[in-house]
């Protein structure tokens, strides 16, 4: 049973990079199809099956959560050829804030970029100053060059699009300087151990690892938080939600207004504004 999963799953994986699925699409995608398919363990597949599927990671996760894990099942379905057994994420009204537990703060970003250099570890600080000044992904690191450092800006092809980013000029000092102090002339500035672009898991990995040390809650310490806090502030200083879009390369603006969230307070303060009472 368990070598006919990992076949599938090797196969799955073939599809998946064919399709130019992102390294973290895939990775989950294959996280959740294995989960899947030992719940099915070796069972025949049905509408029935996976709508107790459906149930249980319901009861088991949040509703963004399974409607992760949704998405990957019907992925795979799509693969198997068995789309006629795909089933309908769960519909979720969209919350206009988001818990304080989970937004990072520039104060605290900046904890964690201090506790970083205290310890030698230049590398994930200037990863994470990179990540913050122009709002891209960890996959997207390796459109960081020496050259695009010099030029103060960056072409980011992800996903079949074609995005320019820009390079403030003291985040380019700070690469070329860096740069030069790891003897880099051409190429990436953040280049991994085996050569390749700096790798999503231990990019988290590095940034959980400063916590304590920074005095900042772990649960709001991970890469893409970094991307939304880079969001927040832009739309601070500009609230155009169409320009913040293209920025980040989102193709729906929908998307980009979940970036902007504020905590439950702010709007509850809003509603404790005099003009609401008669």
């Amino acid at each position: 049973m368990e070598s006919l999963i990992t076949n599938m799953i090797s196969e799955y994986e073939t599809q998946l990079r064919r399709d130019e699925k992102s390294g973290a699409t895939i990775e989950k995608y294959l996280r959740y199809a294995r989960l899947f398919l030992e719940f099915l363990g070796g069972e025949v597949l049905t509408k029935e099956t996976v709508v107790e599927w459906k149930k249980r990671v319901t009861e088991r996760y949040t509703a963004a959560g399974a409607n992760g894990m949704i998405t990957a099942v019907n992925s795979l379905l799509d693969f198997l050829g068995r789309g006629d057994l795909k089933v309908a994420q769960l519909r979720v009204q969209r919350n206009s804030f988001v818990s304080p537990e989970r937004i990072l703060y520039r104060h605290e970003l900046k904890d964690l970029i201090t506790a970083a250099e205290h310890s030698g570890k230049s590398f994930i600080a200037l990863v994470m100053k990179t990540m913050f000044a122009t709002g891209i992904r960890v996959s997207e690191l390796k459109f960081i060059t020496a050259e695009a450092a010099t030029a103060g800006k960056t072409e980011v092809r992800l996903k079949g699009k074609i995005r320019t980013v820009f390079l403030p000029d003291k985040l380019c000092r700070c690469l070329l300087r860096f740069a030069k102090q790891r003897g880099i002339t051409s190429g990436p500035v953040f280049p991994a151990r085996n050569g390749g672009p700096p790798d999503r898991r231990a990019v988290w990995q590095a940034m959980k690892s400063l916590c304590r040390a920074a005095g900042v809650t772990a649960s709001k310490v991970f890469p893409h938080n970094l991307r939304k806090l880079f969001a927040r502030t832009f739309y601070k200083i500009n609230p155009n939600l169409t320009e913040l879009a293209d920025i980040l390369g989102h193709s729906d603006v929908n998307t980009t207004r979940i970036y902007t969230a504020t905590t439950g307070s702010r709007l509850r303060q809003c509603l404790e504004s005099p003009e609401f009472f008669l």
